[in-house]
């Protein structure tokens, strides 16, 4: 369902990041391969440069890779900053507040989770060219791609009202009304992106993130404790594991991989341009992402535990509307509003973010332009669905205060529940060799992977089991993760196993189409026919080129016995706990 798009005509001259003259986009050949929307082929035209289709590093001098850096940056830093949306601010303020720094440890944990999760989506966004959702309705079918793709419209529409929450809770401590400050927020939003010119869109996102700095003085200024700081980063469970520290342990974790960060990160890849052979330097992207999030989420902690150590706000959090007060009548009117002011940042870089994921999904569902590169007249699909996206949850952050407490808790329920399954998706596209080709995840990628999905799974089941079940026991808790780590090394083996039969048999095959020979003897040559370097020297220049191919020419993966009860499982997991949080928000709202 390809469709090609001339972009009205438009012409645009850039100049690369090496100095050469890059090719107008009106002059590049249409979409080849999986790519959708012709908007989705051209120059990367960044925030910081622009570079040509067909630059490469070849020749470069370090200041023109730098340059060429500086203009792939983006999709990384974007979507690990607005991972600190206004739940995280509450969450890490939360943490801080209750329990001082001593929860500052489990940010270690979230370093490989969030660089695994994220690279994956990296690969699957360059190589293939087209949107998380497409990948999901082209290899899995369109019930998963419906099921997947139609409670990310739902969950991420509520979590666009907990960031207009947010908003309102930043902009009442500098006395704007609701009334006032949603509506501004919910323009504002929609004018940042309307424009038709991605690289005005980057800029203003860069002008936000910008903002995060104000962290910096927010932590000092509270006169932070530097040997109880690092202190906090060696494990411990202050007061004893119970379920209360359990939930916030989990919210902590969960706030750094929503279902959302999978989807948009990879379609702002595709929108930027962003081909194979700058992959790594989209890792590099991710990296000072994670750089940023983690000294953000430090200095919210930081805040908390010193602005509000020994008042009688300590270990009495409620929301984060309420710690910038507090902060203002115990750390100082500064303190106060610089902690405010990251809150409104956070909520507008959130609610943006996770807009434009909904929207890219949509465009990749309904096969309609899905790009920043047009302006509205030339994709008006696109530009409603965002600015309907925008309008209802304004609407809906209108409800009483008590609907919005439900609906928050549903939200972070939903997306614990969602998540298992983005993760399955995600490591099974990242394992498809029909779609990455050379890029598909390695033996230790996959373990990494393995390890942290199945980590992410027993969360998962943790912060659902401890919100419908409030009454659950840490015996009984530790008694699920025990059992849960059981099954997972089981498992993990038995894949193992599975996977060195399934090459076994492939080597065979080889040797029986070469005149039967000793599969021992294949196993040899390819082991020994290249020097470690001529294969990886080989494997740069294949993977630098290799595109996924139109995906309406690919064969659907069949599912072995084992993963189609796998996925079954998961189905039944998901229908149940979806209905029960339907339920449960409903009685709620009801009483």
């Amino acid at each position: 369902m390809a469709f090609f798009a001339n972009g009205s005509g438009r012409r645009t001259s850039t100049v690369a990041a090496s100095g050469a003259t890059a090719t107008p986009p009106g002059d590049t050949a249409g979409p080849t391969g999986a790519v959708m929307d012709s908007a989705h082929v051209g120059d990367i035209v960044g925030a910081f440069g622009s570079i040509g289709r067909h630059d490469t590093l070849e020749g470069r001098s370090r200041l023109q890779r730098f340059r060429m850096l500086l203009a792939i940056i983006g999709p990384g830093l974007i979507v690990m900053v607005g991972d600190n949306d206004a739940g995280g601010v509450a969450t890490y303020a939360q943490a801080g507040q209750n329990y001082g720094m001593a929860l500052a440890w489990t940010l270690i944990l979230l370093i490989p989770v969030l660089y695994v999760n994220q690279e994956m989506v990296v690969r699957l966004g360059a190589v293939a060219g087209v949107g998380h959702a497409r990948l999901i309705f082209d290899r899995f079918g369109k019930f998963w791609g419906a099921f997947s793709v139609g409670d990310l419209f739902v969950v991420n529409a509520l979590t666009i009202v907990t960031e207009f929450i947010g908003v309102s809770m930043a902009l009442s401590y500098f006395g704007l009304p609701k009334e006032v400050a949603v509506p501004l927020a919910a323009v504002g939003l929609f004018a940042m992106v309307a424009g038709g010119s991605f690289q005005r869109w980057e800029r203003f996102l860069f002008g936000l993130i910008a903002l995060n700095i104000v962290m910096f003085p927010l932590a000092f200024l509270v006169h932070p404790n530097r040997s109880q700081v690092a202190h906090g980063f060696v494990p411990s469970f202050p007061g004893g594991l119970n379920s209360t520290l359990l939930l916030l342990i989990v919210a902590i974790v969960g706030t750094t991989v929503a279902p959302w960060q999978l989807f948009f990160q990879q379609s702002n890849i595709v929108d930027k341009r962003i081909t194979p052979r700058w992959i790594r330097y989209e890792r590099i992207d991710l990296w000072v992402g994670i750089v940023v999030v983690m000294a953000g989420a430090v200095a919210i902690m930081t805040a908390t535990t010193f602005g509000l150590g020994g008042t009688v706000a300590a270990g009495n959090f409620t929301d984060a509307g309420a710690v910038a007060r507090a902060l203002h009548d115990h750390a100082g009117p500064t303190v106060g509003a610089l902690f405010a002011l990251l809150l409104l940042d956070a909520s507008l870089i959130g609610a943006n973010a996770v807009g434009l994921a909904t929207t890219y999904a949509l465009g990749d569902t309904l096969g309609k332009r899905h790009s920043l590169h047009w302006k509205i007249s030339e994709a008006p699909a696109f530009y409603a669905g965002y600015a309907a996206l925008l309008a209802l949850a304004a609407a809906v952050s209108f409800s009483p205060d008590h609907v919005l407490g439900l609906l928050t808790q549903g939200v972070q329920a939903l997306a614990g529940v969602l998540l298992p399954s983005a993760t399955v998706f995600l490591v099974l596209l990242c394992n498809d060799k029909a779609v990455l080709g050379p890029w598909v995840n390695t033996v230790r990628q996959n373990i990494v992977a393995g390890v942290i999905v199945w980590s992410l799974v027993l969360l998962s089941l943790a912060l659902t089991a401890a919100t419908f079940f409030p009454g659950i026991t840490t015996a009984n808790l530790e008694l699920g993760f025990g059992g849960g780590v059981l099954v997972g090394v089981l498992g993990g083996a038995g894949m193992l196993i599975a996977w060195q039969r399934g090459r076994r048999r492939e080597t065979e095959r080889t040797a029986k189409e070469f005149g039967n020979l000793d599969p021992d003897q294949v196993e040899e040559l390819e082991a020994t026919r290249l020097t470690r370097d001529e294969r990886r020297a080989i494997l740069r220049a294949d993977r630098d080129t290799w595109r996924t191919p139109a995906l309406d020419t690919l064969e659907r993966p069949a599912f072995s016995p084992g993963r189609t009860a796998g996925m079954l499982a998961l189905r039944g997991y998901l229908l149940v706990a979806v209905i029960l949080v339907g339920v449960k928000v409903v009685e709620a709202i009801g009483s």
